[in-house]
Order: structure tokens, then sequence, then C-alpha cells
């Protein structure tokens, strides 16, 4: 099963690796080098969570229809695919757009609409067959590698893309999300080659949950919903700053295309650091207070990050950064747990899709109001910094409000409040 994790690890490495130019490197240059509005960059960038309900019908599709004995290859090799096609054309029609923005937008709604759907569709895939390949007892140690993975290819890829691009030109950059692309679509092949044993077993239903269902569960349980909301503020104020962040350095301090995407690997250091202090803590110290301290941590390093941009400061801005990657690190591990504590026997997959569902609600509201926000108040002001340093200070009240939140989450009632089914629903269910 080790060589297995490393494969599914691998995967999961592929499709992070595209994420990194596009998420970083790439706002960064639409809006500072090519000026244009962190509005739409906001939004291109949020196709995929805007798919993102999509993976339950995707999930269902490839549960029931298997091509050649598969019944997740496929699925993501075409993911893989369409992540490293829309991550070789999207500089190019970074540049359409700045020349003809009509036909750049249009451009770029299919370019980062393929790589959405890419993301989409190779993400629901590889973990449903992580899930069934690791088996209930082996699932933790699994996605334990493939987090471990995919944070250091993040590090990696983001120091290799700054040295590519240095000195910037569009060339350099075109020419290094081609091969960024080619390797992350090379991996992910060696990842897939003999990881799925073929299989004829069709089930008769999927398991899947429906949107549908997932609202339900979540309207029916006070606890369930205080924890949809707080998982909806923290991971709006702690992701949403990626569209926003690599601008803020270069309008801020001046930073170079290379010294920003570098941003990146200083961020995920720490987030890998952290996340191994959270892991040696669990189980030493509460989840809720490992949680609220990543939380605050995060907190502070938004503050740190508004200071260094009044005080016009590059050191304490990384410092910033240095706390924002560490609280994010910790909060991440102890939410995940957290998590999976807030599901039911029989429920697992049910509220796991409702936690993910508002992971991914999170990713498009909080970009989405990063980038309108930024330009609602440049335009008001008419200073960019501060159009930033609002955001920022906006996603840090959002981190307070959610630490408050965490005060009223109770695992203990959250079970109690689970409604049991009644004789003539169990009949119904059974006949079913």
């Amino acid at each position: 099963m080790f060589i297995k994790r490393i494969q599914l690890g691998l995967v999961h490495v592929a499709v992070a690796m595209t994420l990194v130019p596009m998420n970083s490197t790439l706002n960064r240059v639409m809006i500072k080098e090519l000026a244009l509005s962190a509005t739409l960059v906001a939004a291109l960038a949020s196709l995929p969570y805007l798919f993102s309900p999509i993976q339950v019908a995707l999930g269902a599709y490839s549960d029931r229809h298997p091509l050649l004995g598969l019944r997740r290859t496929p699925y993501i090799f075409l993911g893989l695919l369409l992540c490293a096609l829309g991550l070789v054309v999207s500089p190019q029609v970074a540049f359409l757009m700045s020349s003809n923005l009509p036909l750049g937008i249009l451009a770029g709604v299919f370019a980062f609409g393929a790589w959405g759907m890419g993301y989409n569709l190779a993400s629901v895939s590889y973990l449903s067959l992580a899930s069934e390949l690791s088996g209930e007892e082996g699932r933790g140690k699994t996605i334990a590698v493939m987090w471990f993975m995919m944070i250091v290819s993040i590090i990696i890829t983001a120091i290799g893309l700054s040295r590519m691009v240095d000195p910037y030109t569009p060339q350099a950059l075109i020419r290094a999300f081609g091969i960024i692309a080619a390797i992350a679509f090379g991996l992910g092949l060696v990842g897939l080659a003999g990881l799925e044993p073929r299989s004829e077993h069709l089930s008769a239903e999927s398991q899947t949950p429906t949107v549908q269902e997932m609202t339900a569960a979540i309207a029916s349980n006070s606890t369930a919903r205080t924890f949809f909301v707080y998982l909806l503020l923290l991971l709006a104020a702690i992701l949403g700053q990626d569209v926003l962040l690599e601008p803020f350095g270069a309008e801020a301090f001046g930073l170079t295309v290379t010294q920003t995407t570098r941003i990146t690997s200083i961020w995920g250091t720490f987030v890998l650091v952290a996340i191994l202090i959270a892991g040696a803590l669990e189980g030493r110290v509460k989840k809720k207070t490992i949680a609220q301290v990543g939380n605050i941590g995060a907190l502070l390093g938004f503050l740190v990050i508004v200071w260094s941009g009044v005080a016009a400061d590059k050191n304490i801005f990384y410092s910033g950064v240095t706390l924002l990657g560490l609280g994010t690190g910790i909060s991440t591990v102890a939410n995940l747990s957290l998590m999976f504590d807030l599901t039911a026997p029989g429920m697992v997959g049910l509220y796991i899709g409702a936690w993910g569902f508002s992971n991914a609600l999170s990713r498009l509201a909080g970009s989405l109001l990063g980038g309108a926000l930024r330009d609602v108040v440049t335009q008001l002001s008419g200073s960019a910094l501060g159009g930033y340093l609002i955001v920022f200070a906006v996603e840090g009240f959002m981190l307070l409000a959610a630490a408050f939140m965490l005060n009223r989450i109770d695992a203990r009632k959250f079970h109690a409040e689970i409604k049991e089914p009644s004789l003539l629903e169990k009949a119904a269910l059974a006949a079913e």
C-alpha cells in the first residue's frame, strides 16, 4: 500500500502544481503588470470553486459509468489534461486581455474554465480512489501522505517558478507555465500507472450525496449550521487572500515578479512546519484549542500584513506572511480533525461532502469579495494600497468572528441533535 499512497500523492501533486502559477504568479501579473481589474481576476480564479457543486454529479457519474473497467482513472486523466491545457494557455489569454479585453475575457472564461473543470474532475475522482484503495483504517495515513507531498510540491513549484521568471518577461512567463504543465502532467501519469485495479463490478446505485441531501443535513442540526458558517468565514478569510497577496507585495514594496512568486514558498514552508507541530499536539491538547491557536495566529498574520503596508516595511510583511502560514497550517489540521468529529455513522460521506461544499463556497466568496472590495476602495480613495489594506483588515475581522463562533461548536450536541429515523422511515429505506 506504500507504493499506492506515493502514487496517489503524485496525482495530488500534479493538480496542486498547476494551482500555484494560476493562483499566485498569474494573478500578480494580471493585476500589477497588466493593470486588469482585481474583480475580473478574482472571478476568473474562482471558476473552479463556482464549478465545485459539479463534483457531486461527477462523483455519482463516475460511480456508475466505468470505462474499460476503470471507474476513476479515465476521469482523473481527463482532469489532469484539462488542468495542463488551461495552465499552458492562461498567460497568453492574460496578455490578450490587456490588448483586446472583450475577446480576452471570452478566451479567459474558456481557459480558466477548462482548468477549473479539470481541477474538479481530477479532485473528486482521485479522492474517491484514495478512499477506496485505503479502506477505513488506512485512510488517515493516505491523506497524511497526500497532504505532505502536496505542500512540499507547492514549495518546490513556487521556488522553481520564481527562478524561471527571473528576469521577468512575457516570454519567460509563457515558457515557465508550459514547463510546469508538462512536469505536472508527467507526474500525474506516473501516479496513475497501474494504480486502479480493473473491475467489472458496478454498484446499482451511487452513494454520492446530493446537494439537497447535504443542505437538509445542515439545516436540521444547529451545530452543523454553526460549523458550516464557521468554515465559511474562516476559509474565506484565510484562502481569499490568494488572489491579492502577491499583487500587494508588488504595490506596497515594489517587489519583482520573482520576489512575489517566492511568497508562496515562504507561506508553504511555514504551513508545513505548522502541520507537523499541530500533528504532534493532537491527542495531547483539545482540538478546539489547537484550532483557536491557528485561527488567532492567522488573524495576527493579517494584522501584521496591514501594519507592514502602513509602515512600508518589507521585513514586517514577511513576518506577517510567516504568521499567516503558521496559523493556516495549525488551523487546517485542527479543523480537519474537528470536521471528522462532526459526522455520523452511516452519514460520513454526507457530512464530509457538506464541509467540502462549504470549503469551495468560502474560496469563491473570499476571492470575489477580496477582488471587488479592493477595486471599490481603490476607486473611492484613489489609493491602490489602501484597497489592499482594507481587504486584509476585513479578512482579519472575519477570522475574529470565526474565533467567537468556534466556542459555540460542540460535537456532543451535534450527535445529540441528529434525527433518529422513525419506524416508518426505516421501513421505507429498507424497501428502497
